[in-house]
C-alpha cells in the first residue's frame, strides 16, 4: 500500500516526455507498410522512464511492442473478441500489444508512434502456426499490470549484492511456479516468444554427444536484445533513404539551413566537411615519410652492419 502511493507521483514523474524530433530518424509510413504479425518494433522513447532504461541496459532502444496486425488478421474468434473488448477504435487499424509504465500491458494502435525512430526485428522463419500462438500468449496478458519494481530491481542488478541489504536486494531470480502478475514490456514479449520455444539469447553448451540451449530468464530481457539476437533480421526505414541502385552521394547534403548552437556542437554543416585536397596533402605527407624514415627491419639491419663495421675495425 505504501509502495502504491509512492509510486503514483513517481510514475506520472516518470512518463513525462521531451519533444519529439523535429525530423524523425525512420520513416514510419513505410515502416508500417513493411510490418508483419510478431514482428517485435523497437521504440527510441522520449520519457523520464526512457533515460532511466537507457542509462540500465546502455541502449538506444528503450521500448520494446508486440506487432499483432489488424483484428481481422487474427484468426481465432475468442482472441478477437478480447481484442475489440480492449480496444475500442477501427477494426483496420494496425495494433501493437505492449506493456506500459502506469497503464499495464495493453493493445493500442501503432499510430502512437507516428515521428518517433523505430526499428523492426522480425523472428526468422517463425512458423504460421507458432505466431498465432505468440500472438495468444501476448493476447492472455491483457491486463496485467506494469511492474515498476523491476526496472530499479535492473539498475540494483548494477550493484554488488554484498552492499545492499537483503530485502533490498533484485527479486529478477526468483523463480516462480505460475505466470508472473506483473510484467513490463521486454519481458512480456519474451515470455510469448519462450512459450513457443523461440530463442532470443539463449545460453548455449556443448558436450562431446550434444549441443543444448537454455532459455535466457526473461526479466533479463531488455528491448535491446531483441536487435542484438542473432535470431531476429533487422529491418530499418531511414526517413531520408536511397535504393540500391542510387548513389548516396546524391544525398541532400548542401543547403542552407542553420544549425542551433547545440545542434552545432554535434553535427557539421557542408562548410566544414572534409577537404579532398587536405587528404591528398596528408597522403602526399605520409608517402614522403614513408619513404625516408627505414623501416623496423632496415633498422636493425643498420644497426648489424655498424655492429659488423666497429669488430672489423677493433680487429
Amino acid at each position: 500500500m505504501a509502495f502504491n502511493l509512492i509510486s503514483r507521483p513517481l510514475i506520472t514523474w516518470l512518463n513525462h516526455e521531451r519533444a519529439m524530433r523535429s525530423y524523425p530518424l525512420s520513416d514510419f509510413e513505410r515502416i508500417s507498410y513493411e510490418l508483419k504479425p510478431c514482428d517485435v518494433v523497437l521504440l527510441e522513447g522520449r520519457s523520464r522512464v526512457s533515460e532511466v532504461i537507457r542509462w540500465i541496459t546502455q541502449s538506444t532502444w528503450t521500448h520494446a511492442a508486440l506487432y499483432v496486425g489488424r483484428i481481422h488478421d487474427i484468426e481465432n474468434s475468442e482472441l478477437r473478441e478480447i481484442i475489440e473488448h480492449h480496444y475500442d477504435g477501427d477494426d483496420g487499424d494496425r495494433l501493437v500489444i505492449e506493456s506500459l509504465l502506469g497503464k499495464g500491458t495493453v493493445v493500442r494502435n501503432l499510430e502512437i508512434y507516428d515521428g518517433d525512430h523505430l526499428r523492426i526485428c522480425r523472428p526468422s522463419r517463425l512458423g504460421i502456426k507458432d505466431g498465432q500462438q505468440i500472438i495468444r500468449f501476448a493476447i492472455s496478458r491483457l491486463g496485467v499490470d506494469y511492474d515498476v519494481r523491476q526496472i530499479f530491481d535492473l539498475a540494483r542488478f548494477l550493484f554488488p549484492w554484498y552492499v545492499l541489504p537483503k530485502k533490498w536486494r533484485s527479486s529478477l531470480f526468483e523463480h516462480s511456479t505460475g505466470p508472473s502478475t506483473r510484467t513490463v514490456c521486454s519481458t512480456m514479449i519474451a515470455e510469448a516468444f519462450a512459450f513457443v520455444q523461440f530463442p532470443i539469447l539463449p545460453l548455449i553448451k556443448q558436450s562431446d554427444e550434444q549441443l543444448q540451449l537454455f532459455r535466457r530468464n526473461p526479466k533479463l530481457c531488455t528491448p535491446n536484445d531483441f536487435d542484438y539476437s542473432p535470431y531476429f533480421e533487422i529491418i530499418k526505414y531511414p526517413f531520408v533513404d536511397f535504393r540500391h541502385d542510387e548513389d548516396y552521394h546524391l544525398l541532400p547534403w548542401e543547403g542552407r539551413e542553420d544549425l542551433t548552437e547545440d545542434e552545432n556542437r554535434m553535427y557539421f554543416g557542408t562548410d566544414q566537411s572534409t577537404n579532398p585536397n587536405h587528404v591528398d596533402q596528408a597522403i602526399e605527407n605520409v608517402l614522403k615519410n614513408t619513404r625516408e624514415e627505414p623501416l623496423e627491419g632496415e633498422y636493425l639491419k643498420a644497426e648489424e652492419d655498424q655492429t659488423g663495421n666497429n669488430t672489423n675495425t677493433s680487429d
